[in-house]
């Protein structure tokens, strides 16, 4: 991949010069492999990515813990299906339900149809999970995925009934995919960003771990260490701070270093 830097807003007074990393695919290179070097999407058609500070599930160490199978229970009468986006209708009974969502909970025309349209018309969606509720025959949810072989299932978008939030549905959601993806054998399911505690929720999985700008992480003590620090008034970078690297790195830069981030070969282009 190639790697492209666009500056941000910098603080000389501190000398902080912030930037934002993109990285583009080249030849020979998937999308699974962006994903696990710590990128999400920023295009729908999979050909720009940038690094941020998300979660994902190794799928591999994942068991259901008391609260997943308190949610799964409180799902009960719900059946989950994976459909490939080639097989889901996407109707115009549909459509409105996404957009009376999405309107709800961001904001009115926030997401407009244009945009829900060229969501359900590019490639980071290539299967949805379709929740149904087995009582009534009605269909109340699907979550949008892109899902590359064996290697991961990217948990994109979710729309659902929210007459159904007693029951916890949208977690239901997000825990069956958990569930399903690794009774399938999928390495990783990526679950988005995390910036602040409310979106915890996504590491309530065994197997849970946050790419931390230059490594995935299990420890969540960390995480949370990151979410305070961003809190206050910041006048270094983050491997700067004594604290965070006397606390989970052994205050050893060598440590650091060897145990992840990207090697560039000087005068490549």
């Amino acid at each position: 991949m190639k790697l492209l830097f666009s500056e941000q807003k910098s603080d000389y007074d501190h000398y902080q010069f912030p930037y934002a990393i993109w990285a583009v695919p080249e030849a020979g290179e998937t999308p699974a492999d962006i994903f696990d070097a710590g990128f999400l999407p920023s295009s729908r058609n999979l050909d720009r990515f940038y690094l941020c500070r998300q979660v994902r599930v190794n799928l591999t160490k994942f068991k259901p813990s008391s609260e997943n199978r308190r949610i799964l229970r409180k799902g009960e009468g719900i059946g989950v299906e994976l459909v490939p986006r080639a097989k889901f209708d996407y109707t115009p009974e549909r459509r409105q339900f996404f957009k009376n969502y999405a309107d709800i909970k961001f904001g009115k025309d926030t997401m407009t149809l244009e945009r829900l349209d060229s969501l359900f018309n590019s490639p980071i969606i290539s299967h949805l999970l379709v929740f149904t509720d087995t009582q009534t025959g009605g269909e109340i949810g699907a979550a949008t995925l892109y899902v590359e072989g064996q290697e991961l299932a990217y948990y994109y978008y979710a729309f659902y009934d929210l007459n159904y939030y007693a029951r916890n549905l949208g977690m239901f959601m997000m825990t069956s995919a958990a569930a399903l993806f690794a009774e399938r054998g999928c390495q990783h399911l990526y679950l988005g960003t995390c910036y602040s505690p409310t979106a915890l929720y996504k590491t309530q999985f065994a197997g849970a771990e946050f790419f931390n700008g230059f490594r995935w992480s299990g420890d969540l003590d960390e995480l949370k260490f990151i979410l305070k620090h961003d809190k206050g008034e910041l006048h270094q970078h983050l491997l700067e701070t004594e604290a965070y690297r006397e606390q989970f790195h052994q205050g050893d830069w060598g440590r650091m270093v060897r145990s992840g981030g990207v090697r560039v070969k000087l005068g490549s282009t």
